[in-house]
This record gives C-alpha cells, sequence and structure tokens, in this order.
C-alpha cells in the first residue's frame, strides 16, 4: 500500500517536471546542437528534483494543509475578531519576511543602489537598506492577509478591492522613484513563497467553510491575490521615504 502511494507521488512528479525537461531537451539538441554538460550530475539533480517535489506535495497534504483549515476552523469557533486578525498578520509577516527569494531580491537590490550612488555603498547601509525592504514587504504581506480576512468575514466582493488596488498601484507608478518601480513589481511576486501559499490558502478556505453563509470555493480563495498586491504599494511607498 504504502509503496504503491510512492510510486503515485513519484509518477505525479514526473509528470509535473516532464515539460521542463522537454523543453531544455528541444533546445539543447536541436537549437544549440550540444551535449548537455556533466549530464551524471544533471540527471542525479533531476532525481533528487523528483524525490524532493514528491516529498513536498506530500507534506503540503499531510501538514500544511491542515494545520491551516484546522486552526482557522478553530479561531473561527473561538469567535475572537481580534486574534483571528492577529493570527492572520502574523502569518502573513513570518511566512514572508524569512522567504529566501526575498532576502536574495532585497540584498540584490541594495548592492545595485549601492554601486547606482543611490545609497552609501558601505556594508552597513546596504544592510539597512536591504532589511528595511524586508520588513516592508513582510509587513504588507501581513497586512494583506488581515485584509483577506476581513472580506471573507464582511462578504466584501474581491473585485473592488483588487481594482482598488491596482488602481492605488498605477497611481503611486507616477509620483515613485523610477529605481523602486521595477523592484516594487517584482516584490509582489518573491511574495508568493512555497510556505505562504498552501498556510493562506488554506486559512482562507477553512474559514470559509466555518462561516455561514460563505462559500469555500467562492470566498475562500483570493487571500494571495491580496499578498502580491499590497507589496507593489509598500515599497514604492518605502522608495519615496529612501529615495526623496
Amino acid at each position: 500500500m504504502i509503496f504503491s502511494i510512492i510510486l503515485q507521488k513519484l509518477k505525479s512528479a514526473v509528470t509535473d517536471l516532464m515539460p521542463i525537461v522537454l523543453v531544455i531537451a528541444f533546445f539543447q539538441i536541436l537549437v544549440l546542437k550540444q551535449p548537455l554538460p556533466q549530464m551524471g550530475e544533471v540527471l542525479f539533480g533531476a532525481l533528487l528534483v523528483v524525490v524532493g517535489l514528491s516529498l513536498f506535495v506530500q507534506g503540503l497534504e499531510m501538514g500544511l494543509f491542515p494545520i491551516g483549515e484546522s486552526m482557522a476552523h478553530a479561531l473561527a469557533k473561538k469567535g475572537s475578531l481580534f486574534w483571528l486578525l492577529v493570527f492572520a498578520f502574523a502569518l502573513g509577516f513570518s511566512t514572508t519576511v524569512a522567504e529566501p527569494a526575498l532576502i536574495a531580491v532585497a540584498w540584490e537590490a541594495a548592492e545595485i543602489a549601492g554601486q547606482g550612488g543611490l545609497i552609501d555603498p558601505s556594508q552597513e547601509s546596504l544592510k539597512q537598506y536591504a532589511f528595511g525592504l524586508r520588513i516592508s514587504v513582510a509587513f504588507s504581506v501581513g497586512l494583506a492577509i488581515l485584509i483577506g480576512v476581513l472580506r471573507i468575514l464582511r462578504g466584501w466582493p474581491i473585485h473592488y478591492l483588487i481594482i482598488g488596488g491596482y488602481g492605488l498601484v498605477m497611481l503611486m507608478t507616477i509620483f515613485a522613484p523610477k529605481e523602486i518601480i521595477g523592484i516594487a513589481y517584482d516584490a509582489g511576486g518573491v511574495t508568493t513563497s512555497t510556505i505562504t501559499v498552501p498556510l493562506v490558502a488554506a486559512l482562507g478556505v477553512g474559514l470559509a467553510s466555518s462561516i455561514r453563509g460563505r462559500s469555500p470555493l467562492v470566498d475562500g480563495f483570493g487571500l494571495i491575490a491580496f499578498a502580491s498586491l499590497l507589496p507593489m504599494i509598500f515599497v514604492m511607498g518605502y522608495g519615496l521615504i529612501i529615495f526623496s
């Protein structure tokens, strides 16, 4: 039974990765017309990716999704709006501030800003700039999840909030320093990490399932959209403060 489940997970992982393998093979063989360098390491790495992806998906199904849904049910039954909102903010902030992609982008942005003379190129200034960028993004994601939870509780239409949010993004793009705009738009992508997405999605579905009159399908999703939207606004605001 266990062996059958493992084979099924591995087969699913191979199927998911096959388009990537085919694209690489097509360009390597037919366009570049070169063999893959270090073929043994590449094949071994691909094997590790398949096994890792299988374990990761299984871990989501066994751990993160049930945790998110159970905590949402428990907090909804507790009936405390304050603690529910605190949990939503803390979840968004904590899963984002340590996100490796965000750390890498923030440090890269700091180095480029230092090389361009926008900030002091000393290590201490670079660290402060990168840390401020990370905190701005993490705070915005926490606030985004909080707003998304309020939307579920109050039944607010999601399209009004999303359209209004992107209207604000376009308005701030006009006034924000050009050096921060690209970083701000990229920040909206790096926040949707491998940990944040399943936990936040499970929170929304679990919360919508616990509230009478709410549909998990209609109301339970959409939190990730806020997590991608607000960082753009906050990072451009951060740029207005730093570069003004």
